[in-house]
């Protein structure tokens, strides 16, 4: 006979290592951001291309993540919470190297305007509202460790500021480009990495509907208002 109590404790050593793995590539996503906002900030070109060469160390261990949870779906067939749980790791999982994927665009962008003409105020407010997101990722990755709706609920409230700082930052750049053109290629670049930043938002958000939905069993009631004006389209422009 399968000893059933045996089982139950082979699940929650995997699901403790899966875990550790998650918070590690969450870590790793908190300092990516982090870099990518510095290099910008300082304009080092050397820490903008080792932030876009680190991205694969964060691909690779999605990659493993996922690897890991449908072995444990596989192998211990789990039910009702514990189902519930290796799904939500699989959604955050994809959350977090997407916003990696966001860190490097902005890195990469980094090198591209080094050698443009600076636009006064533009990287300190990014830098602001970049800050605003690591913040929120933390707090996320904490919500999930500690099954914290409460904390998820707020993470996820605080998107709003971060649509708010995007659309402060669309009005200054338009602003500049309409009052010298030479302004626009420098602009048109401080405008994707803004977006790239406001995106990273909205997936830090998305975890936290999910540690909502983890912990609750049912997401949100009510759906999130979004306070980025300057689109209707969600679409990706995030190259």
């Amino acid at each position: 006979m399968i000893n059933s109590t045996h089982i139950a404790s082979a699940f929650d050593r995997d699901l403790e290592a899966i875990q550790a793995m998650i918070m590690k590539m969450g870590g790793m996503v908190e300092e990516a951001i982090e870099n990518a906002t510095e290099a910008l900030t300082e304009g080092d070109t050397e820490l903008a291309a080792s932030t876009r060469l680190a991205d694969k160390e964060i691909d690779a261990l999605e990659e493993k993540v996922n690897e890991e949870a449908a072995r444990v779906i596989a192998l211990r067939q789990p039910i009702a919470t514990d189902l519930r749980t290796v799904l939500t790791i699989f959604r955050i999982a994809a959350a977090l190297e997407r916003v990696g994927d966001y860190a490097k665009n902005i890195a990469k962008r980094t090198e591209i305007i080094y050698d443009l003409s600076p636009i006064e105020g533009a990287t300190l407010s990014l830098k602001r509202m970049s800050r605003a997101v690591q913040i929120m990722l933390k707090d996320v990755l904490d919500a999930y460790i500690q099954r914290d709706a409460d904390l998820a609920l707020d993470v996820r409230a605080r998107d709003a500021e971060v649509d708010q700082m995007y659309n402060a930052l669309f009005r200054e750049f338009l602003t500049h480009m309409m009052e010298d053109p030479r302004n626009i290629t420098a602009c048109m670049h401080l405008h994707f990495m803004a977006k790239n930043i406001e995106r990273m938002g909205d997936l830090v958000t998305g975890i936290s509907e999910q540690v909502i939905y983890l912990v609750t069993g049912e997401m949100p009631d009510e759906d999130r208002k979004k306070a980025d004006y300057t689109s209707t389209a969600r679409g990706g422009v995030v190259s």
